[in-house]
């Protein structure tokens, strides 16, 4: 199933695709796509209905995050040679993990806000994995079953926060809406091989990234396990696995986000979104 949240920011319903491309309304069946509901069971029973006893919802309707109240944002890097080459930095011998915080998640489609003063916030097309079953200490052959489902995730990053104004990553990685993730959440069981799919993003409809997941230098199930080593993982958690390479920091000379600019981006089989970027604008 292609699971999603939709209506305007901060009052999201649940419900997902129907066969034919429409959403479905599962707000008289589930509170949410959270943590509570992104167990086998339920989902199970949301994809025995026969869909069109189901309300419609109106095309073109906003599509926010599509899992609600995220608890942890664990993201990875460095996790595809190539983009490590670029970046100057050797290929780790561990998952270098870092955090995005909760607040910058939101909609596919949303506008991308420069964060005030920035010269440096570039692009990075990811897959996203959430977590289904709370998983701690899991070994390695036991992780995917504990996997809820894969979405599109831009890992948007502020390089001059992240590598030139203090000592760990995450300041340049949570600055509001530099998490936009979907447009939809693809159940596990849709996706025969998380490790077999295609990546891609534009700028202004020129290809700046292509990638596929093989080319990981750790796979999802080996990240899950390895999470799972550092923290508990909940129901409704979001790791973000690496970005291809092609980003604006590795290009000679280095080529950074402006106001005005659209990114454009996919991964086979979990869907596209467009994020236009515009100029900070302070607080209401």
């Amino acid at each position: 199933m292609k699971l999603v949240r939709y209506g305007r920011a901060g009052h999201e319903r649940p419900g997902f695709i129907d066969g034919d491309g429409n959403i479905r309304s599962v707000v008289d069946l589930i509170e949410d796509w959270d943590g509570e509901h992104l167990n086998a069971k339920v989902l199970a029973k949301i994809a025995r209905i026969n869909p069109a006893r189901l309300p419609l919802v109106k095309p073109r309707t906003r599509l926010g995050p599509p899992v609600a109240r995220v608890g942890k944002f664990v993201a990875i890097g460095l996790n595809y040679a190539d983009h490590a080459a670029e970046a100057k930095l050797p290929v780790p011998k561990e998952p270098v993990v870092f955090s995005k915080w909760v607040s910058c998640i939101q909609g596919a489609n949303d506008d991308v806000m420069l964060p005030k003063g920035s010269r440096k916030t570039d692009w990075e097309v990811e897959l996203g994995v959430v977590i289904g079953r709370r998983a701690r200490q899991l070994k390695r052959s036991e992780a995917l079953s504990h996997v809820a489902g894969y979405c599109l995730v831009n890992d948007v990053s502020e390089r001059e926060w992240q590598t030139e104004r203090g000592l760990t990553w995450d300041q340049g990685k949570g600055f509001d809406t530099f998490g936009p993730i979907g447009p939809w959440l693809v159940t596990a069981d849709e996706i025969a091989d998380p490790q077999q799919l295609d990546l891609w993003l534009d700028v202004n409809g020129v290809r700046m990234q292509q990638g596929n997941t093989r080319t990981m230098v750790f796979d999802v199930a080996t990240l899950v396990a390895y999470c799972s080593t550092l923290m508990t993982l909940e129901p409704g958690d979001l790791i973000t696995t690496g970005t291809p390479p092609g980003v604006g920091m590795g290009m000679k000379p280095p080529r950074f986000l402006k106001a005005g600019d659209v990114m454009t981006l996919g991964i086979g089989g979990l869907g596209e979104a467009r994020q236009q970027v515009r100029a900070y604008m302070p607080p209401a």
